[in-house]
């Protein structure tokens, strides 16, 4: 197969179904989808029997017992499950463009990571978008979004689908080109070398750390901001905790000044 594709998710049965249909309605299929789940109950073995036969490959569904927030760890249990040497990373409240897997695919190049991003909608636009919606693509549509109550701004430009367009805004853009946990894409090889997530980290730039790991081992990134689109649903962050904050940023903080590349805790323990 061309790659994998690890969803994480917890608890959201609702948006990960949204999510799901997304990934029903790419162009590219020849992919797997990989849950990386940590802890959620039965309700998301129930939704994701319901898309058993959605997929080229069956879904890997990788759970582990819900123990607080522990991304880091079941996306090393994911990274293991995942039988592509290419990996996307997203999470169950990024719906993508149909053009979402194909786009990784078509920039994908040795020694890089794919930096993506995503458009953020209001908790309102996010509940009603149905799947004839995101089938028909409408929910895409600027002008679509606009009408249910999306602001009209300059962010509405990362829809624009204009090949010109999209590789100019790639170019220009202040963002940085950074290993984000909902739009990147990456060898399997280089997550191994970088011994993949650090499990001392909980919410807050985990996926950030990850990345700054990998440049230390000489892997560089290119921006794909305005060409691989997802959709970011709304939800509250109750795991948001200030400590922990502060403790991944000084985490993030040594490794830079020390060029660490190797996490301890990662999916080997060191």
């Amino acid at each position: 197969m061309k790659l994998s594709v690890i969803i994480t998710t917890y608890n959201s049965e609702e948006w990960l179904k949204k999510v799901l249909i997304g990934y029903e309605n790419q162009t590219e299929n020849d992919f797997e989808v990989v849950i990386a789940d940590d802890g959620s109950t039965q309700k998301t073995r129930e939704l994701l029997d319901q898309f058993s036969h959605s997929f080229k490959y069956p879904i890997i569904h990788v759970w582990q017992e819900d123990n607080g927030f522990q991304k880091c760890k079941i996306l090393n249990k994911a990274i293991l499950k995942a039988n592509s040497d290419y990996i996307i990373f997203t999470d169950g409240d990024c719906i993508p463009r149909e053009d979402f897997v194909s786009t990784h695919l078509k920039y994908k190049r040795k020694g890089y990571f794919l930096s993506g991003g995503y458009f953020k909608l209001p908790l309102y636009t996010s509940s009603i978008i149905t799947k004839e919606d995101i089938l028909s693509k409408q929910c895409f549509n600027p002008s679509w979004l606009s009408k249910n109550k999306v602001k009209t701004n300059f962010k509405l430009t990362k829809l624009i689908r204009f090949k010109p367009f999209t590789l100019f805004m790639n170019w220009i853009t202040p963002t940085k080109r950074t290993f984000n946990g909902h739009n990147t894409s990456c060898f399997k090889e280089d997550l191994i070398a970088v011994n993949g997530f650090n499990e001392d980290m909980q919410y807050g730039g985990l996926d950030r750390e990850i990345g700054e790991r990998m440049l230390n081992y000489g892997i560089l990134s290119k921006q794909i901001r305005y060409s691989a689109i997802c959709l970011h649903l709304d939800h509250e962050r109750g795991y948001f905790k200030q400590e922990e904050w502060d403790k991944n940023l000084k985490i993030r903080a040594y490794n830079i000044k020390n060029k660490i590349i190797q996490t301890k805790n990662g999916i080997l323990k060191l």
